[in-house]
């Protein structure tokens, strides 16, 4: 008698956090994860956590954040384009580094989707992320978005990260820092390490198992004039501040991961809102909030 087909079931794959990071001056203190959830099972269902008052030493300090990933299958009877979906959410409030960098509320949202059939690879959304009244030294930014950076799901059942149309759009994004003069020496080498990490990509040269790239949902920054800091810079989505640091905002990196039981890799897709360099009146990092997103179907 011939053994049945093994059912189709879903391993789900999300995390979130509110804060992390590192201070070194003028203290030195480690941010820990703050409201860390993740959810890795075939159940699937529906986590989340709650913080609020964090104040570290008067430097760093937000009054809210929240965080909830689930997992669950699709109600849509469409199994080439709909079947298992992950959603993982990072929520920070009241958020206030140095009293330089203030925002009432910053959301990071990253949901997939893989199809019942041929669902190897997803469909990705960032729709929900956004910025409340962000700020420089008091001064609201208004900034362009593009919540579909990463594009449509690539034909064919493939990865992301060989994808024509996104990667010329990440080559874009990245070509667009290094061809800017004047900018510090390390944020100078990150982006060209960048660049050269595209490009191996293009070429398809890169064949390790851990290849990844990153970008941005922030197209560019539109109101600098209005901010009273002397030398500050816009490059995109990146802000240059004299004095204090760079700021990168809405960086998603998707990279390859392999799970058990797999023998070709899937997306993973990360997206951090808010990620402080700083090197001046204090120095240390700051990143937040995130949440990050896939799965992996079998069989």
């Amino acid at each position: 008698m011939a053994a049945m087909p093994e059912a189709p079931w879903h391993e789900f794959h999300a995390e979130a956090h509110v804060l992390s990071g590192h201070l070194q001056r003028p203290v030195e203190q480690k941010i820990e994860r703050h409201a860390p959830v993740a959810l890795k099972d075939r159940k699937g269902g529906h986590l989340t956590r709650f913080t609020e008052d964090v104040n570290i030493e008067g430097l760093v300090s937000f009054r809210r954040g929240s965080t909830r990933v689930s997992g669950s299958q699709s109600v849509k009877n469409d199994p080439k384009n709909h079947g298992w979906v992950t959603v993982a959410t990072s929520i920070l409030e009241g958020l206030n580094v140095f009293e330089v960098f203030t925002a009432d509320r910053i959301v990071s949202q990253v949901a997939t989707d893989h199809p019942l059939e041929n669902g190897h690879y997803p469909h990705v959304t960032f729709l929900g992320s956004h910025f409340d009244n962000l700020r420089v030294n008091g001064v609201p930014l208004t900034m362009k978005l593009n919540l579909g950076i990463c594009g449509e799901r690539p034909k064919g059942d493939k990865s992301y990260l060989t994808d024509p149309g996104f990667l010329k759009c990440a080559k874009e994004q990245a070509e667009r820092v290094v061809k800017t003069s004047g900018l510090p020496k390390d944020l100078q080498t990150e982006y060209s390490n960048r660049l050269a990490a595209i490009n191996n990509l293009t070429k398809d040269i890169d064949k390790s198992r851990e290849r990844k790239i990153t970008c941005s949902i922030v197209k560019n920054i539109d109101n600098l004039d209005a901010i009273p800091i002397p030398g500050i810079q816009a490059v995109g989505h990146v802000l240059i501040i004299p004095h204090f640091g760079t700021v990168s905002l809405g960086e998603v990196e998707v990279s390859d991961v392999y799970y058990e039981g797999s023998a070709k890799p899937s997306n993973y897709f990360e997206l951090m809102m808010v990620k402080i360099d700083m090197g001046c009146v204090g120095h240390g990092k700051v990143k937040g909030p995130s949440a990050g997103s896939n799965g992996q179907g079998f069989p």
